[in-house]
């Protein structure tokens, strides 16, 4: 059985949807959520083998939720849309397939097929490249979508990843190797990222370590690992 999520904010589509998914058959709905966060967490927890993701949604449409995805670990997505515009625009975002609404059952079975086809050959990787302009985070009783620029540092521990800005610390739902990869943070420690423009001091400590403050106050720790990259950055010998 595909294991599958659906993600679209409105309720009666969704529905529709999952019926027909179950009408298929070879499908095991194992979530569903009606908005780009909800998705996220669902993706990450649940680990689908395919989502169904709804293009236009609030906040956050469904193809920069795809951006937001760990190229290594993110499962199949075909895209949901009422708009022909917009399947260029899910082949270009690395989209397996994009279903118009309403889908049909015939359609939908075609794709069936295909992501059938394509489960069974592990090797297929999407490339994605672009660059994250929001970051989704939850911090007290409310969704927050900070801007890259303003994160001073990210970092995980136990109970997730965070990320820190001038006012708030607030938790992601995207990994420390997403942040990495898709916005101007830097690694300078296994569990920390930290922003270059945000860094006023490089403190160097005995065994080849090293500690960074920030522009705020922020102390963050610098390994040996990654110590000569950062001063390598800034043209320090």
């Amino acid at each position: 059985m595909m294991k599958a999520l659906v993600i679209d904010d409105e309720p009666y589509a969704r529905e529709e949807l999952i019926d027909l998914l179950l009408d298929c058959g070879g499908v095991e709905i194992i979530g569903s959520g009606g908005n780009a966060i909800e998705g996220l967490k669902m993706i990450n927890s649940l680990k689908p083998e395919v989502v169904f993701l709804d293009i236009q949604m609030p906040q956050i449409t469904g193809i920069e939720l795809l951006s937001m995805l760990d190229p290594d670990t993110m499962p199949k997505v075909v895209f949901v849309t009422a708009y022909d515009d917009y399947a260029i625009k899910a082949f270009e975002d690395n989209a397996f397939d994009y279903l118009l609404k309403p889908v049909e059952q015939a359609r939908l079975q075609k794709t069936l097929t295909k992501l059938k086809r394509e489960l069974r050959q592990p090797d297929y990787t999407p490339l994605l490249s672009e660059m994250l302009e929001l970051i989704p985070c939850s911090g007290h009783h409310r969704i927050l979508l900070l801007s890259p620029a303003d994160i001073e540092l990210a970092f995980s521990d136990l109970s997730g990843v965070h990320v820190v800005t001038k006012e708030t610390r607030a938790t992601t739902q995207l990994t420390l190797k997403i942040l990495e990869e898709k916005t101007p943070l830097i690694r300078c420690h296994r569990q920390y990222l930290v922003h270059p423009q945000a860094i006023r001091e490089i403190k160097l400590l005995e065994n080849g370590l090293a500690e960074i403050t920030t522009l705020h106050g922020q102390q963050v720790p610098v390994s040996r690992r990654y110590l000569k990259e950062i001063k390598d950055r800034f043209g320090l010998s």
